[in-house]
């Protein structure tokens, strides 16, 4: 069989059409971050020393924020991580905070909030018993335990979020757990994915995987995967005061079967944001979706409640990726994307035209690789093959101006414009 070979960098660059900036990316399987120019050219990197868990964000003081995997974790679900961290331009840990023991750990994402905070996204165990006692149909409870990964996982790992100060003491925290009912304000313990594709057993329940902050309206945005849709969560009362993508999981609206993708909107989403307009940005993956696979962008307005603007590809071979993602939408209108499974990140005009197109050429311990193959360049574990999950893959990209650089004190910014 012929190999399929794959040239990496920027494939294309549309200078008149894009978002002029400077995109930085973590790796999964590199420990190292890069701040790259719009030539593909790594103008910065930073060595972290471990792998991220599983993104990075340059903060307006120029520092970097990022994620962290730890070993050892408490469970194997994918996302987990364990330690946030903050780096000066020169790799110098400025702060950092650990959140992993035999019955927690931070997975997925964080945000660094106005007061100078940083929120954090975590799951915590319940046992059999906990679970039993809030009313989980016993029948999909870990009670013996599902060993994935030479890690034998019991009961739930709901999710939760907690607030650190510079300090790293707790000043606000937040439990799934704390809010379990059928009502639209709460989360019904008993909705789960069908147990056939649950992985981990049923014991990754929501499975969250974003978070954002409203200021303004102090309001947080917290993006569930297996539930299929985000919640504004009230900062100061902790109440759930709006959720959207799934009516299925509080309401009696169609469920999807076989062919037909019922009364549900998004299909394992990620990176759901505030926009400065008040809507939400989603990447809607669509992995298994009964009308089909497909991954999209989608805009909605939740005054509305309606999609306001999507993107996808007219095949899903040009864009897609069942786990992870990430988009940002862009100063001049244009959305940045991140493709995570194949390490694709594009840009587009507002009208869905690709303006920016670059492949991923870092590969395990940074190993930078001119062209991919379709023979070695993927997951050696082998079981996540058919998701195309490869060794350059993204979790998140995202692209900063020269102006944003210039105000976070960038050493070598005269030598970038």
């Amino acid at each position: 069989m012929e190999t399929l070979y794959v040239k990496t960098g920027v494939l294309y660059y549309d200078k008149d059409s894009c978002n002029f900036g400077y995109t930085l990316i973590a790796p999964v399987f590199s420990t190292k971050t890069y701040l790259i120019d719009m030539e593909g050219n790594p103008v910065h990197e930073w060595e972290c020393h471990i792998p991220p868990g599983l993104h990075a964000e340059l903060l307006p003081n120029g520092n970097l924020l990022r994620a962290g995997l730890l070993p050892d974790s408490p469970v194997c679900f994918g996302g987990h991580g364990g330690i946030i961290q903050e780096f000066d331009w020169q790799g110098n840990i400025v702060w950092e905070y650990a959140l992993k023991s035999e019955h927690a750990i931070h997975h997925h994402s964080f945000k660094r909030l106005p007061n100078g905070n940083t929120m954090l996204l975590g799951w915590e165990y319940k046992s059999y018993e906990e679970c039993l006692a809030k009313g989980r149909k016993p029948e999909t409870i870990l009670k013996e335990g599902v060993l994935e990964e030479d890690i034998i996982h019991y009961g739930m790992w709901p999710d939760f979020l907690v607030e650190v100060n510079r300090q790293n003491k707790t000043v606000w925290e937040w439990h799934a757990w704390d809010h379990l009912g059928t009502e639209k304000n709460q989360l019904d313990i008993n909705y789960h994915l069908p147990l056939c594709l649950q992985t981990y057993g049923s014991a990754d329940w929501t499975h969250c995987n974003a978070i954002d902050f409203d200021e303004k309206n102090t309001v947080i945005l917290l993006n569930s995967r297996n539930f299929s849709e985000f919640y504004f969560i009230d900062y100061k009362t902790g109440e759930i005061v709006y959720r959207w993508g799934n009516k299925t999981t509080h309401t009696n609206a169609k469920r999807p079967s076989f062919g037909d993708d019922g009364e549900q909107i998004l299909f394992g989403p990620h990176n759901a944001q505030f926009l400065p307009n008040g809507n939400i940005l989603i990447f809607d993956n669509g992995w298994l979706r009964p009308q089909g696979n497909r991954s999209r962008i989608v805009e909605m307005n939740p005054k509305t409640n309606k999609i306001v603007w999507e993107y996808m590809s007219q095949n899903p071979n040009g864009f897609s990726s069942p786990y992870q993602g990430s988009c940002q939408r862009l100063a001049n209108g244009n959305t940045l994307i991140c493709s995570s499974n194949a390490g694709q990140i594009f840009e587009i005009t507002p009208k869905g035209k690709a303006v920016w197109i670059y492949i991923a050429p870092y590969a395990e311990h940074g190993e930078y690789k001119e062209f991919l193959h379709d023979n070695v360049d993927v997951n050696p574990k082998g079981q996540n093959r058919n998701l195309g999950i490869q060794f350059n893959m993204v979790h998140r990209a995202y692209r900063y101006s020269y102006e944003y650089l210039k105000n976070a004190s960038f050493p070598n910014i005269q030598t970038l414009k």
